[in-house]
């Protein structure tokens, strides 16, 4: 498996200090660079491939939550900070982890470990005529799922559910990452909670589409490209 490559956004320096020591004990991880504000890390998200970042909250001029909202390409990231009661929104905002300061290192490993199981996971799609991907519905067992079978994806905060064409399966994983793992051609996100089967649409009126006879809303900001997608407009 290829290296994470790993980032640390923390106005703290004790803060980067203990992540860094913590980072150079997994060999998995590759850290890239560190931050003492959001604004900088900002700009070198665009701009760099980065698998995970340990994003701290409370920062000067730009917090972590305001970061997270306004990232265009969003990697996995673990929210690393010493309040307890954001929680709730980082999930909703697709973080991966939320770790409360002073972290200790086995709760640390268990994020990251996390991580690298969804990495692993997504090196499951198959590359065959019907491709499929194998997904964790409990400690012990991966269930196979065909590609072709998925109808639409659901956010459900920090599950979401797979709707197939003979079973619905709740999974602990955000819609963001789930999403990114799939092939851009075959599905389609269309709103902050759904990602569908472009093949499985069978009629778009307006701001909604349909599929196995349910409306789904297309969110304002995915319009267009739902649009561009479906029916090759621009």
């Amino acid at each position: 498996m290829t290296k994470l490559r790993t980032i640390i956004i923390d106005d703290e320096p004790l803060a980067i200090n203990v992540l860094k020591n913590y980072v150079s004990q997994i060999k998995e991880l590759d850290l890239i660079e560190t931050f003492s504000n959001a604004v900088a890390a900002a700009t070198y998200v665009q701009n760099n491939k980065i698998d995970i970042i340990f994003l701290d909250i409370n920062m000067p001029i730009l917090d972590g939550l305001d970061f997270l909202k306004n990232l265009q390409i969003k990697p996995m990231v673990v929210m690393t900070t010493a309040h307890e009661e954001y929680a709730l929104t980082s999930y909703e905002l697709q973080a991966i982890d939320y770790l409360v300061k002073p972290i200790p290192f086995p709760r640390f490993l268990q994020a990251v470990q996390r991580i690298i199981e969804l990495k692993q996971n997504s090196s499951n799609l198959s590359t065959t005529e019907n491709p499929s991907i194998f997904i964790k519905i409990d400690k012990k067992k991966l269930q196979k799922i065909f590609l072709d079978d998925i109808l639409v994806i659901e956010s459900l905060k920090d599950y979401i559910r797979i709707k197939t064409t003979s079973e619905k399966y709740i999974i602990h994983r955000t819609l963001s990452s789930f999403t990114d793992e799939l092939p851009s051609d075959k599905f389609s996100r269309i709103h902050r909670s759904y990602t569908v089967s472009i093949a499985k649409v069978t009629a778009i009126e307006g701001n909604s589409l349909e599929i196995g006879g349910i409306r789904y809303t297309i969110g304002r900001s995915y319009l267009n490209d739902v649009k561009q997608t479906l029916l090759g407009e621009s």
